[in-house]
């Protein structure tokens, strides 16, 4: 997909009318919205090779496998939840009245709202896309997408799926480069779903502020990794190993900092330990097929700025491999210890393979170092000790909490993903997002024959009833 392909602005607002115009024509029921989650999960699972290539060639380089269990395994499982609860989600809830408003009754409807927006990010393309467009399918609503322009090539197949499973009156996709999305999030949606930096999200929020379009905001941040004394270096370092360098780190949630509790030889322990796991995992790096690249120079050269400031600053640079090498954008995972808390290691979100290494003489001094901070999208705190991951989890606030391994809360499609403060607002999967994505309409039902009919003027004749009402 090119330049010549790209969406025109000017298309923007008359393609989000025709969808909003089919959608209050003739709103999604129960059978077609199952049916079609049905066939979107029947089509991906066909063309995931097709998709993992796809992928692929954005990056450079992406082991195939993780594409498989990032984009292919989570999307399938959250097309699986949403079709399973679908019809109890649908059901109107009965809500008590109380004893004041007898014998009207009650219920709370999830009504979809209309048209909703998703722009989704480069670093999983398929999953970020697909997930909050299935929930809103789920939820009755008609779906504009915009993809990230930094992978083209997933962005095409995602049109082509899209337009096998869907007419496009149900379902439309906008391409472009950054004045495409500032046009795309300025529409008037009936919600709208970003995932991306604090930064852009920002930037959409205002946009979308001018028709106060309801948000979902899921954006990142620095999710720390605090590691008490009492668990093993080599069970740490292979979860945090996961966590850091699956997808070479460009994970929203990976663990942008360890906080470790203990002293020098600890620390030591752990950086020997993280070391056999690179090498066990990957081997000779050039050579590793499981091990992705850097999705452009652009960004490769902003880590690498990172390490440059780092080394400037006195911090010491650890390689965990051979084979860095800037012309592929191979980044090999990297430790940096004791990091300036004023560099921009420490200030900015990595989104790569460097994992910073804070050493902390006690607990509280760590959950006071995360505090200092903005909230997180994600927190991992690692311990045996049950007193101690209470004490982090009452005395911190983070998007979601992953204990003693990481990443693990996000494939989880029953919980609510989303962040707090700077790392996000709202929250999408399972029935989060279901209800986010729909009016939760409040009817009551009144009785041909109701005490309210009393309540008017004048009032000297109900005197007593007020009385007995507000006693």
């Amino acid at each position: 997909m090119d330049a010549a392909t790209d969406t025109a602005v000017a298309d923007l607002a008359p393609t989000l009318a025709r969808l909003r115009g089919a959608w209050q024509a003739a709103k999604p029921g129960l059978e077609q919205r199952r049916d079609d989650l049905r066939r979107l999960r029947e089509a991906l699972r066909a063309r995931l090779p097709e998709m993992a290539d796809a992928i692929a060639a954005d990056f450079g380089h992406r082991s195939r496998h993780e594409s498989l269990v990032a984009e292919g395994m989570t999307v399938l499982g959250e097309l699986d939840r949403l079709r399973g609860a679908l019809r109890g989600w649908m059901r109107p809830r009965p809500i008590p009245v109380g004893w004041r408003f007898w014998p009207a009754r009650a219920q709370l409807r999830s009504e979809p709202v209309g048209v909703v927006g998703v722009i989704s990010p480069w670093n999983y393309p398929v999953n970020l896309a697909l997930i909050p467009l299935a929930t809103a399918i789920a939820a009755g609503n008609h779906v504009y997408l915009k993809p990230s322009e930094h992978t083209p090539r997933s962005a095409a197949f995602l049109r082509s799926l899209l337009a096998q499973v869907f007419p496009d009156d149900r379902v439309a996709v906008a391409t472009g480069d950054a004045a495409v999305g500032a046009a795309f999030a300025a529409l008037p949606f009936d919600h709208l779903v970003f995932t991306g930096s604090t930064t852009v999200g920002r930037k959409v929020m205002a946009a979308a502020a001018a028709n106060l379009t309801p948000l979902t905001l899921e954006l990142g941040g620095k999710s720390p990794a605090i590691v008490c004394g009492d668990v093993a270096p080599a069970r740490i370092a292979a979860r945090l190993a996961t966590g850091k360098w699956f997808n070479a780190g460009q994970t929203c949630i990976a663990p942008d900092y360890v906080l470790l509790v203990g002293d020098d030889a600890r620390r030591d322990a752990l950086v020997q330990a993280l070391r056999a796991e690179v090498a066990a995992r990957y081997g000779a790096l050039r050579d590793a097929g499981d091990y992705t690249r850097i999705i452009s120079h652009a960004q490769f050269a902003r880590l690498q700025g990172y390490l440059d400031d780092a080394r400037a600053r006195g911090s010491q640079v650890l390689a965990l491999a051979d084979g860095h090498d800037p012309a592929q954008r191979l980044f090999a995972p990297t430790l940096v210890l004791d990091p300036d808390p004023d560099g921009a290691l420490m200030r900015e979100e990595i989104f790569g393979p460097i994992l910073p290494v804070v050493r902390v003489d006690a607990l509280d001094q760590a959950i006071d170092f995360v505090n200092a901070r903005d909230r997180p999208l994600a927190l991992y705190p690692f311990s045996d000790d049950r007193a101690s991951i209470e004490r982090i989890l009452q005395r911190t606030l983070a998007g979601g909490v992953t204990v003693n391994d990481t990443l693990i809360h996000f494939g989880v499609n029953a919980l609510p993903f989303g962040g707090v403060g700077a790392s996000g607002m709202g929250a999408y999967h399972g029935r989060a997002g279901f209800d986010a994505m729909s009016k939760q309409l409040p009817v009551v039902w009144q009785a041909r024959h109701a005490g309210s009919d009393l309540l008017r003027p004048p009032y000297a004749r109900v005197a007593r009833l007020i009385d007995f009402l507000v006693r």
